[in-house]
């Protein structure tokens, strides 16, 4: 059957912990701020489940390029107005050192929903992430590309982890955010679908039953979005610096034009069962970039190297058609300058061997995501 060309729009969502700019401990956004960062941004920025997170839209982009300009803008903007209140934001997923259960909901209907539907796993939800929306208009072909896109969630991952920490301790894991999420239900990778018709009874099976009021409660690491025809990536942590943001929102990108051009091919990407998918989802967070993944096909694990050049050969043909190149060629320079969660580890154990505390060198690290934020806008 033939499909019209999707428009492969983006729209990218992410959500920011606020600190305190001396102590770089979390705080509450205060009322008046929230309401100067509804005034100068409207939709655009809302709260978020915890009273020390803030979320940030995009509005539709034609090209990463357009998303650039509207992310700079509400990163900027939401700092400045941040700033005048002796606070500033950070994107990463887990802040070092501040504790989940001093955090306190934001006052909303949906939010006291949740907490009273997931109970003691709603409140450890001191987490943020990186969404990015992939304009596909057709229903079945949404489908059919999250079917095969589920291969290329582990790769996302892994080049964005940023958040090794969590209340006060290297975990050891690069991505400890998915260990929080994936304690709520309806998480994880998608399952695979025959049709659009078959996700659609199987969401509703669940939503008769009450248990959920409609699909927004489901939280796979890919969706079809309930709210826009889009193709979802939820599987990435929110990264400090924006020009890393935008490689990764340029692969996803080029990734699903790729697929789309193969389908037109009358071919398709070789399906994986999850077993397998889940395997490389856990070395992704882990080990971050630094373990490589599976290659199935070989059966071997690809060195990083060999993953991100494989990678970046794959998309930059359809990079070049969505004028992105630029922004996916950037993922080249991970290599040398590591992921955000590899660079944490670095500032941590540097302030370790010069003799700082513990205390000290986490806050080492805090300081250096907000640099960060301040970098690329």
């Amino acid at each position: 059957m033939e499909h019209r060309e999707p428009s492969f729009t983006l729209g990218v969502e992410e959500e920011y912990l606020l600190v305190d700019a001396e102590t770089l401990e979390l705080v509450e956004v205060p009322e008046p701020l929230m309401k100067e960062c509804l005034a100068h941004l409207g939709k655009s920025v809302s709260p978020e489940f915890l009273r020390c997170q803030i979320e940030v839209g995009t509005g539709v982009c034609d090209t990463v390029a357009d998303a650039r300009a509207d992310l700079s803008n509400l990163r900027r903007t939401v700092k400045e107005l941040c700033n005048g209140y002796g606070m500033t934001p950070i994107a990463a997923s887990t802040h070092p050192f501040s504790m989940w259960q001093e955090q306190e909901f934001t006052d909303k209907e949906r939010y006291r929903d949740l907490e009273r539907d997931l109970a003691g796993v709603a409140r450890r939800m001191l987490i943020c992430g990186m969404h990015v929306h992939v304009g596909i208009e057709d229903d079945e072909l949404r489908i059919q590309l999250m079917n095969q896109f589920r291969y290329f969630l582990p790769h996302l991952l892994a080049l964005s982890t940023s958040s090794p920490f969590w209340e006060g301790r290297e975990t050891g894991l690069h991505s400890y955010r998915l260990t929080v999420f994936d304690n709520l239900p309806r998480t994880g990778l998608p399952p695979s679908f025959t049709s659009f018709a078959e996700y659609q009874r199987a969401v509703q099976t669940i939503i008769d039953t009450k248990a959920i009021e409609d699909s927004t409660k489901i939280w796979w690491d890919l969706r079809p979005s309930a709210r826009f025809p889009t193709l979802e990536s939820r599987i990435c942590d929110v990264m400090p610096k924006l020009d890393e943001a935008l490689a990764i929102v340029a692969l996803t990108q080029s990734l699903m034009k790729m697929l789309y051009t193969l389908q037109q091919q009358n071919k398709q990407w070789r399906h994986f069962d999850n077993f397998l998918i889940a395997e490389n989802r856990w070395r992704a967070q882990r080990y971050g970039l630094q373990g490589g993944l599976i290659d199935f096909g070989t059966g071997k694990v690809s060195p990083p190297e060999e993953m991100l050049v494989e990678l970046i050969t794959l998309a930059e043909p359809h990079a070049k058609d969505l004028k992105c190149d630029d922004e996916l060629g950037r993922l080249r320079n991970m290599l040398s300058n590591g992921t955000s969660s590899q660079r944490q580890v670095a500032t941590y154990n540097n302030a370790i061997k010069v003799g700082e505390s513990q205390d000290i060198a986490l806050k080492k690290v805090v300081a250096s995501l907000v640099s960060e934020f301040d970098a690329d806008i």
